[in-house]
């Protein structure tokens, strides 16, 4: 039976105290942590680099998952993982060989992962599923925080839990943008195992309780 897991996004958290915002995270019960790379090239907005997720590794113990919104990831693949990245997401869109750099973030001890951008058909990925850990599946435009949850990318999340299973593969899929505690169930029913939490984490006030709430999700 599969399980959802939860993944804050510290896109979301206030980085004017961020030890206090890791307790919370590990206090509430999710199972990882979800880290924003954006280079303002990619996607329109700029975020933090290897420097800050190295400062952040100290104050954590859990799994730092890192998701890179920028251009040419193959080059910032050593940098991630000296950084303190256990695993490592980009996107197929901003990449020309796939398969080459999902096999390189293997070989460096990470989790690999191919994120699909809300107009990009499953169909880009089917070749590479071997290789990928994970499939992060873009439920809003990256870039910002706080975006509304597009629907119609449900089908999407449907089409790649079929090609998964079809392929007898343990890949995971992931969803990320505008998930909360509304949309869950019908997002895990679709076949997401992973959920990215930003606004809806860390605006909740009982953040143990939504957690609770995912983890005990069916379908």
């Amino acid at each position: 039976m599969r399980k959802a897991l939860v993944t804050p996004s510290i896109l979301s958290a206030d980085f004017s105290k961020m030890r206090e915002e890791f307790q919370t995270i590990k206090a509430s019960g999710a199972d990882w942590v979800h880290v924003d790379v954006m280079d303002g090239h990619f996607v329109p907005n700029l975020t933090f680099g290897p420097p800050v997720i190295k400062m952040f590794r100290p104050h954590s113990d859990m799994i730092f998952d890192v998701h890179l919104m920028i251009e040419e990831p193959e080059r910032w693949i050593d940098a991630y993982k000296d950084a303190g990245a256990d695993r490592l997401t980009f996107h197929i869109e901003a990449c020309k060989h796939s398969h080459r750099y999902l096999a390189a973030i293997r070989e460096k001890g990470m989790a690999s992962g191919i994120t699909l951008n809300p107009q990009t058909s499953p169909t880009e990925v089917e070749y590479v599923l071997e290789e990928c850990d994970q499939v992060l599946v873009m439920t809003v435009n990256p870039g910002f925080g706080g975006q509304k949850f597009i629907e119609p990318v449900l089908e999407k999340i449907k089409i790649l839990r079929k090609m998964i299973d079809n392929k007898g593969l343990k890949t995971q899929i992931q969803v990320d943008g505008g998930v909360n505690s509304e949309n869950a169930q019908r997002i895990f029913e679709a076949g997401a195992d992973i959920l990215v939490m930003g606004s809806a984490f860390f605006k909740s006030s009982d953040k143990k309780a939504l957690v609770e709430k995912i983890h005990n999700l069916n379908g």
